[in-house]
């Protein structure tokens, strides 16, 4: 009878865990898809004549003081509204008193601009002015915009082509002649001979690189002002005007005049951007491509680098250590570094990584970038070595349990037919416990994906100008800082100067998060579900 109670317990305990862990991904997906919905525009009048143009963002009931009780029409109800143009009202958010609101209506020809700066805006176009012609007609006013939108794209896309590339290039390559330049003073002193020549051949190297410099910067500024001749003018609910280069809107549309496929496409739209795209406006707007990035490639590294340090360690503890106090105070210690708050390891990595060998290697091979740190200061490199630490307690208590469940026949068969030791964990006892070490790293994975506090002293950073991977050599630049999923949610929910508007970037991002750490897990189960298959004499 007991036994069947506690059965019962059990199954009503795990099905309340998985109905909490439903539920809460449930709301973080409605949360976070559905911010990306486009909503109807309300132009809504106050009682005193105040005309907003917003987005209703939700609604609550309020007791009302005066009468002190909660009893039915005791209160009223008030909405909050998203009117964005900031610049205008100094806020993005208004709460209205439903019972002070004297006139609601949703206009056809409102707008909703998303722009590069300043946040979205709320209201209507008013004219379209390029070199050739200004526009005026209501009619062609929203498709033309449109038309120039494109056109501006393409030219955007050969500016950023020209500062990223070309100019990017040519910064690289000054770098290098600098560099270059203090590698031959720190190796053979100021004053040794041949050094005048060598600094004759840096200046005149570097002559040429600022001639093309100029003449490509000539050709840019060229370029952005015929991009700032393209203009829109766009005016509020109130009648302010705003005029605005073309090339800085990233979205326009009118909700309130869209079909159903429309607001399909431009939720497809705005998805997109969120994942392919850099984030913008203090990471409150934008994509978190680099994030992404980031996040999976220091998972990556964190497992490639806790994997050995993890099994080596639990096949000397298991196979080759002979049982004793030493052996017991290993485990002890290890069980115990499961326990130590990831802050810790944080501090570890930023004092032994960062500084000792990080600086090590700047005096060493680095010498003439000095002061300047290369892997001196926090990089990708050191954040995944440091969270290796936090995880190689799990990877050896997982790796010593697997290597236990390989039946003692299989060693002992292998011996008698000539294998030596090695041989034998080699070809017969590691294969055998594959499918539990990858359970292990699958373990270590899910935790180090997550972590936020270690990385915030050891590498990660708000904004990532450059990825950790380019097509400059040597393509993979570990010792650069880096964005991460788990750090954005962080930055944009408690750092933004706009909470309110971040909140959907919250959502989606923490969404984000736990997609890639379940796809990164189901890549590691099916790799581990195959060897389990090969091996199906493992008792694992």
């Amino acid at each position: 009878m007991k036994d069947r109670l506690y059965t019962w317990l059990s199954g009503m305990m795990l099905g309340l865990s998985l109905i909490m862990i439903a539920s809460l991904l449930g709301f973080i997906l409605y949360m976070g898809l559905g911010a990306f919905w486009p909503r109807p525009l309300w132009q809504v009048e106050d009682g005193t004549g105040k005309v907003y143009l917003g987005v209703v963002q939700g609604r609550e009931y309020m007791r009302d003081v005066g009468r002190g009780t909660w009893d039915v029409g005791s209160g009223f109800t008030r909405t909050f509204y998203r009117i964005a143009d900031r610049e205008f009202y100094g806020t993005d958010f208004v709460w209205l008193n439903d019972h002070e609101v004297i006139r609601r209506t949703k206009p056809k020809d409102a707008v909703v601009v998303e722009r590069l700066e300043w946040g979205p805006f709320f209201g209507f176009i008013r004219g379209i002015e390029t070199p050739e012609a200004k526009i005026s007609d209501e009619n062609r006013l929203l498709p033309q915009l449109h038309e120039e939108m494109r056109a501006a794209r393409a030219r955007a896309k050969k500016i950023r082509h020209i500062e990223r590339h070309v100019i990017g290039k040519l910064n690289d390559a000054m770098e290098r002649e600098r560099l270059a330049l203090r590698r031959n003073e720190l190796r053979y002193g100021l004053g040794a001979q041949g050094m005048e020549r060598v600094r004759a051949a840096h200046e005149e190297a570097m002559r040429r690189l600022e001639e093309r410099y100029g003449k490509i910067a000539e050709e840019l500024t060229v370029l952005r002002s015929q991009d700032e001749a393209y203009r829109v003018t766009l005016a509020t609910v109130e009648g302010f005007k705003k005029e605005l280069p073309i090339s800085s809107i990233v979205r326009v549309h009118a909700p309130n005049s869209l079909s159903w496929f429309g607001r399909l496409g431009v939720y497809a739209s705005r998805l997109k951007e969120f994942i392919f795209d850099e984030p913008r406006e203090a990471n409150s707007e934008g994509g978190v491509a680099p994030a992404i990035f980031g996040t999976v490639l220091m998972t990556l590294m964190m497992a490639v680098a806790v994997v050995p340090f993890g099994v080596l360690t639990a096949l000397y503890l298991n196979e080759y250590a002979h049982k004793g106090p030493l052996v017991s105070a290993v485990r002890i210690a290890v069980n115990n570094l499961a326990g130590v708050p990831s802050i810790v390891f944080g501090v570890f990595g930023l004092g032994f990584f960062c500084y000792l060998v990080g600086g090590t290697l700047d005096r060493l091979l680095f010498a003439e970038r000095l002061p300047t740190p290369t892997f001196g200061g926090g990089g990708i490199l050191w954040a995944s070595f440091t969270l290796a630490l936090l995880t190689v307690p799990v990877v050896i208590v997982a790796t010593e349990e697997a290597l236990v469940a390989v039946p003692r026949s299989y060693r002992e068969a292998s011996l008698a037919c000539g294998a030596t030791r090695f041989q034998t964990i080699w070809r017969v006892v590691l294969p055998s416990a594959l499918p539990g070490i990858l359970t292990g790293m699958i373990l270590a994975m899910a935790r180090g994906a997550g972590e936020v506090a270690p990385l915030m002293i050891t590498g990660v950073v708000k904004l990532a100008p450059e990825l950790p991977f380019d097509l400059n050599f040597p393509f993979f630049h570990l010792e650069r800082r880096f964005m991460h999923l788990g750090f954005h949610i962080y930055d944009v929910g408690f750092q933004s100067p706009n909470v309110e508007a971040s909140k959907p970037m919250v959502f989606m991002t923490a969404l984000l998060l736990v997609g890639i750490v379940l796809m990164l897990n189901w890549a590691a189960i099916v790799i581990r579900a195959r060897l389990r298959t090969r091996f199906q004499g493992a008792q694992i």
